[in-house]
């Protein structure tokens, strides 16, 4: 008689299969599969992840209530124990009001513009830079508990984590270790499942917290150390643990950048782009739920895989320069929206706050409303001190290259007043249909770019709602002030200041624009940086 397996939808449960066939190398020498099929014929190939000794476990989120049958495919068609196996799952509805799991998984919306869960509901990408967030530098669970529920406190709705293979450290440097050392083995051998039992209790934190996991496989140089195959069986790991949360994909990080002393910067860069464009479609195969996938690169995503239809996401890097840096955000931003065919385009990191100078908190906000009134889907945040996680008894130290980033611990990175400022950027937002806002650089006199970053930004909805952007201050001696324009004679308009370093609104009342439809800014509140909401009935 099959055996019978309950759970919920949308949650995750977990069943095992033992082997009483002793393999010696089970990892590399089987591989484990269930064939999940609804009643009403939809089908889920589910892989496996080894347990360690000669166990395999398989992870599933059922999709949509009722009762699935189960059969298991192993790669060792003779092994009783592992193939053929069947079972019954019978998965009653939903009830509960989790922010992710009630809304269903992550998708691009129709507009091809911005990101949505399964049943319509708008989701703002407000990311958060966790680099070595699974390393037990950030302990588990006092110092990871903590960071969580201070972002989830601010807004923010994705964090980017690798598993385990990092950035700024060979293979294998003791700086990368959890708590049950590395992802794998030396020399690449075989994964060690304990480090994933470790990482698990962080990524099912997050989740339970109401935060995305962004997971990166690695860092993209790790390709050449691991080869195809092996990155493959490194990939398909990381889908048989986690594909059953609501996760993203990132393939790897800055992922045509070469190791740090690699003498064949060239190859290795070419090898790296047409490698991680085939792991992109070997992803897109074995992810039984079809999630979402990006790569983070060191400038434009779509520029490091061979064929951009593997991804679902444009992720951009556009530098570290303080408030140099903020043009090259705000010409990709442009630049990348207007390409065909669209794709939702996210800043997945730029000026992380503290990082060498210039990177402070009005910079964050200048960066990420010029990104988001440009047309950007989403932003990410980062604090140096954070990705690398110091902390005062182990700064990071070091990168591969000599040069260190920084010694700011983690525990006052996290506290930097831009990271509330961003959440309160996106409360804001949240106050109106921001999926259908649309960039109207029209809407302004001198009006932002990248040429002119102090300008205003402006975008919204005609006729129902506007957000402008002042980064420079307005002076009563600067002579021409800054004009809104084209406002709509059929419309009433009222309007206020929006403060975004602490979400304080002033009202300015009635908006008369004149005979063309202009109306002069009035002289905001301080010598600052604001923000003016027109609403329009």
């Amino acid at each position: 008689m099959p055996t019978i397996i309950h759970a919920t939808q949308s949650q995750v449960t977990e069943w095992s299969y033992t082997s009483g066939r002793p393999y010696g190398d089970p990892f590399n020498e089987v591989e484990l599969d269930a064939l999940v099929s609804h009643a009403d014929g939809e089908r889920w190939r589910v892989p496996a992840y080894w347990a360690g000794e000669q166990e395999w476990r398989v992870r599933f989120a059922p999709p949509k209530p009722g009762q699935y049958n189960i059969e298991t495919i192993c790669t060792d068609a003779g092994n009783a124990d592992l193939h053929g196996r069947r079972a019954t799952l019978i998965a009653a509805p939903y009830a509960g009001n989790h922010p992710l799991l009630r809304p269903g998984p992550l998708r691009v919306a129709e507009s091809r513009r911005t990101f949505e869960h399964a049943d319509g509901t708008p989701f703002f990408w407000l990311g958060d830079t966790w680099w070595m967030g699974l390393c037990k530098r950030l302990s588990w669970p006092d110092d990871f508990q903590r960071l969580t529920a201070d972002r989830v406190a601010k807004g923010f709705t994705v964090i980017q984590i690798v598993a385990g293979l990092y950035p700024d450290m060979p293979a294998f440097d003791p700086r990368g270790e959890n708590e049950a050392g590395f992802p794998w083995e030396a020399n690449f051998t075989r994964i060690n499942p304990a480090y994933f039992d470790m990482a698990d209790l962080r990524i099912a934190w997050l989740v339970r917290s109401g935060l995305v996991p962004c997971i990166l496989a690695c860092w993209g140089y790790y390709l050449p150390l691991l080869g195809l195959e092996k990155m493959k069986r490194h990939w398909r790991y990381l889908i048989a643990r986690w594909s059953a949360y609501p996760v993203v994909w990132c393939l790897t990080g800055e992922t045509a950048m070469p190791y740090y002393l690699s003498k064949d910067r060239a190859g290795d860069e070419r090898q790296q782009i047409a490698g991680w464009t085939e792991i992109a479609r070997y992803v897109r195969e074995t992810d039984p739920y079809g999630h979402l996938i990006t790569t983070h690169p060191t400038h434009i995503g779509r520029d490091q895989v061979k064929d951009d239809s593997v991804l679902d996401l444009d992720m951009l890097q556009t530098g570290h320069g303080g408030y140099d840096s903020v043009p090259n955000t705000i010409r990709t931003v442009v630049a990348e929206r207007q390409r065909k065919p669209p794709m939702p385009v996210v800043v997945g990191e730029a000026n992380y706050e503290g990082i060498i100078h210039g990177t402070y908190d009005e910079v964050q906000r200048l960066t990420f409303w010029a990104s988001i009134l440009s047309g950007a889907a989403g932003y990410t945040y980062g604090a140096n001190g954070i990705w690398q996680v110091n902390t005062k008894e182990q700064p990071f130290g070091a990168s591969p290259h000599g040069g260190t980033w920084g010694n700011t611990p983690w525990d006052e990175a996290y506290r930097l007043p831009g990271s509330a400022q961003l959440g309160l950027a996106k409360r804001l937002l949240a106050r109106y249909p921001w999926a259908r806002f649309e960039p109207h650089p029209e809407w302004v006199k001198p009006s932002g770019n990248a040429r002119h970053i102090g300008a205003p930004f402006a975008a919204g909805i005609p006729g129902q709602v506007r957000l402008i952007y002042l980064y420079d201050p307005v002076f009563p001696w600067s002579g021409k002030r800054p004009r809104v324009t084209h406002l709509e004679h059929t419309r009433a308009h009222h309007a206020f200041f929006w403060d975004p370093r602490i979400g304080a609104e002033l009202p300015i009342g009635r908006v008369q624009p004149d005979a063309r439809g202009d109306w002069e800014v009035p002289q905001p509140p301080t010598f600052q940086d604001w923000l003016i909401v027109i609403e329009s009935r």
